[in-house]
């Protein structure tokens, strides 16, 4: 199970919230490029890059930053927020992002995805964020009509390369996964993946370990201490040889 780092950005800033709330915004970097480098340096493979201002927006707004953190990191990196065009996808790739997320539009254009997924094979990876059984979008604002495991269904239709999970009412709140959830759409699809929000402990990782998910993204508790990345991934890959400490 991969551990991978969240950095989310707002007003060029990296930033965490609770349960996708703008009204409440910690910021932890004025630099995200140095979020990006703390957790490279502590072992992680692959980082989870948002822009929250572009999911709000419809199109990204923290371009330069996310090319600042891609001149400055030698792991590969997915990034979403805003992700609404091809014109957009192919220049994300283009800069070097090895893979985009895809959210509000695969709600709005089913066939938008199943084109991408086409003709970006392996490089396409969506988001399903859930509250009260429905699919957000808009950057959470906004709740669809569509329910999770139905969407789950017709997006792995597509071929997406991952879906990556989010209840948003765990999101920040180091109360841990929503467990029975996540195994209901591990029963539903076969499509990779990748569970976010609530991870607060070392002992909610032991809890995903058994199940058969790709990764974890985890955001606040990394940035609060309450988790360590070396001993995260010493636990979730315990054959992986972690870095040595300063």
């Amino acid at each position: 199970m991969l551990v991978i780092p969240a950095v989310d950005i707002r007003g060029g800033k990296c930033v965490r919230l609770t349960q996708g709330r703008f009204q409440e915004e910690t910021v932890y970097y004025a630099d995200p490029v140095e979020a990006a480098l703390r957790w490279q340096d502590e072992g992680a493979e692959y980082l989870h890059v948002v822009d929250l201002d572009g999911a709000l927006s419809g199109e990204p707004k923290n371009i330069r930053v996310l090319e600042h953190i891609l001149g400055a990191v030698e792991i590969p990196l997915q990034f979403g927020g805003g992700v609404r065009t091809r014109e957009t996808v192919s220049k994300l790739l283009q800069m070097g992002v090895d893979r985009v997320i895809l959210g509000t539009k695969v709600v709005d254009s089913p066939e938008f995805l199943v084109e991408l997924c086409s003709e970006y094979k392996g490089r396409i990876a969506v988001s399903i964020d859930q509250k009260e059984g429905k699919v957000a979008v808009k950057g959470w604002t906004k709740l669809s009509s569509t329910p999770l495991l139905d969407m789950a269904r017709e997006v792995e239709k597509a071929g997406p390369r991952a879906l990556i999970f989010t209840d948003i009412s765990r999101d920040g709140t180091l109360q841990g996964p929503n467990t029975k959830l996540l195994r209901k759409l591990l029963n539903t699809v076969k499509t990779p993946v990748i569970v976010s929000g609530g991870i607060g402990s070392l002992e909610h990782l032991r809890e995903l370990d058994p199940l058969p998910i790709e990764g974890v993204v985890i955001g606040k508790a990394l940035y609060t201490g309450a988790v360590s990345l070396s001993q995260a991934i010493e636990l979730c890959n315990p054959l992986r040889p972690t870095p040595p400490g300063p």
